[in-house]
């Protein structure tokens, strides 16, 4: 049983390192400009049509000066990286300490190690324009309806919110019209905060929209600020 004495003994110590994952990652990706996030299934295969897209997707933003972010490991995270890094595009992987799964892909030229998921969610959204949620698991959905949430309540500004591969997502959309939205647990215009496409080029060409509607390339809207 945890006592008075083990909060002396660790957690101020644990403070720092918090303190430090975001004193380090904040300093790196300051210097990489605007970036989009690319999430999915770190269990997708090089030969699946997923990976190919991711490969596609990142290849298409790094060309026009979008760093591409991902969470560092295999699957849709090395897919993305490695299109980003094949044309010469800042590549970076934000990579999490895990007992399974998680090892960092070598295509990602600017690597941050997190220990802590929560420090490496911040650097997701602080430092991204649009976010594509390709096909995955609890990881992708656990992020997917956290960025969405921000958008939704105003945290955030209304970045461009990509769901890729319509037969992976039809369903919870189906699902969030009928349960939520029908049901007036969310707003009637919540839902069409979201994009769902098949195109890889219609990614890019969403978030290059929204890149020209806030200014100038280069410029970055300031999340959490």
């Amino acid at each position: 049983m945890s006592n008075g004495n083990s909060f002396i003994r660790e957690d101020p110590w644990r403070i720092f390192r918090i303190m430090s994952e975001f004193v380090d990652s904040f300093q790196t990706m300051s210097e990489v400009g605007p970036a989009v996030t690319i999430f999915g299934s770190a269990r997708t295969k090089p030969n699946d049509k997923n990976y190919r897209a991711a490969l596609e997707i990142a290849k298409g933003l790094a060309k026009h000066n979008l760093a591409v972010v991902t969470g560092g490991g295999p699957g849709i995270m090395e897919a993305a990286n490695k299109g980003a890094a094949q044309v010469g595009g800042k590549s970076v992987g934000l990579n999490i300490e895990l007992p399974h799964e998680q090892s960092g892909n070598r295509f990602t030229n600017v690597p941050i190690h997190f220990h802590y998921f929560f420090s490496r969610k911040v650097c997701f959204v602080k430092y991204s324009i649009g976010f594509v949620f390709m096909p995955g698991g609890f990881g992708t959905l656990d992020e997917f309806f956290e960025v969405l949430t921000l958008v939704q309540t105003e945290r955030i500004p209304q970045f461009p919110l990509i769901l890729f591969g319509r037969d992976h997502w039809e369903g919870l959309l189906h699902w969030m019209k009928k349960e939520l939205r029908q049901k007036k647990f969310i707003s009637p215009g919540d839902l069409d905060l979201i994009s769902l496409t098949d195109s890889p080029q219609e990614v890019v060409d969403l978030i290059l929209d929204y890149e020209r509607r806030i200014g100038a390339p280069g410029v970055m809207p300031k999340a959490f600020a």
